[in-house]
């Protein structure tokens, strides 16, 4: 997953996700049901939604609650006028406490496996950029709108000096085709939403995050007429195989996930990254 001898061999180079750890006040998840039993989850922590161990259990929660509440779909979106997610916190990562990291990770692991393999319909109305973390969330959904605009959409790791994990692999190829995902992944693609729409990584663009909800929830009206134990174990059946890796694979993605954090060149470059951070901030 985290290659360390890639880490050491270049630990002057960034290799986390241009963003600042933020949090805001209330909630870090809205979540609203209307009458047709659609529930919206919307992330809330300001400015960008970085995913932290706070957000990630947030979020983890509302799953279960929309699970428990027997609700006919889920659409995932964000309270950012600009922004879906921009990936995970950085700050759980640096000079981290190393049982705060594993429960991090692990809760991260679960909301994937909650979204991937929800029983209910999931949507994404992504409203702004979703880079690394966040394009994880909405390939993670069934179906995506995207808001037309000057925003971007992809796992950009490898620019960043690091692999994806090979779940969030799994989750690409599973939403785009293998070569093109392969494209993708190798040359840290960013896709701009035209050709997010174009190469399938979303299904359509809407001219601003209510339209986005709205054909989210049109994309639900599909299902109708189909019963929906049919159409859930269908689901389930077609995302088999990447559920039943990370059942497998669990304890091992998270181990190699501790020795990346752990690792002293890691926490160098983690240290440079936020000094340069800071500097930018205070011009």
């Amino acid at each position: 997953m985290f290659p360390l001898r890639q880490i050491v061999g270049n630990a002057t180079r960034r290799f986390v996700p241009t963003m600042r750890a933020m949090s805001s006040s209330g909630p870090l998840v809205d979540t609203a049901v209307d009458n047709e039993g659609i529930a919206t989850v919307t992330m809330q922590r300001l400015p960008v939604n970085s995913l932290n161990l706070e957000l990630l259990q947030a979020m983890s929660n509302a799953l279960d609650e929309v699970a428990k509440n027997k609700c006919k779909g889920m659409v995932l979106t964000s309270a950012s006028p600009t922004v879906f997610s921009a990936g995970l916190d950085i700050m759980e990562m640096y000079k981290p406490d190393m049982k705060r990291v594993e429960t991090f990770w692990n809760t991260l692991q679960e909301v994937w496996i909650k979204l991937f393999g929800a029983n209910f319909i999931t949507a994404a109305a992504i409203n702004g950029h979703a880079p690394a973390g966040g394009c994880l969330l909405s390939m993670s959904c069934e179906y995506r709108v995207m808001m037309s605009g000057k925003f971007s959409i992809g796992l950009n790791e490898t620019a960043l000096g690091i692999v994806a994990p090979t779940w969030f692999m799994h989750t690409m190829t599973n939403t785009i085709p293998q070569r093109q995902a392969e494209l993708a992944l190798t040359t840290a693609k960013m896709f701009s939403v035209e050709e997010a729409l174009k190469v399938g990584l979303i299904d359509e663009t809407a001219s601003d995050k209510a339209d986005a909800v709205a054909k989210c929830k049109q994309f639900m009206k599909r299902f109708d007429k189909i019963p929906p134990l049919a159409r859930s174990m269908t689901k389930q059946k077609i995302r088999a195989a990447p559920l039943t890796w990370m059942e497998d694979n669990r304890k091992q993605d998270t181990q190699e996930f501790l020795m990346f954090v752990g690792h002293p060149k890691v926490q160098q470059s983690l240290e440079m990254y936020i000094q340069a951070l800071k500097k930018k901030a205070s011009k």
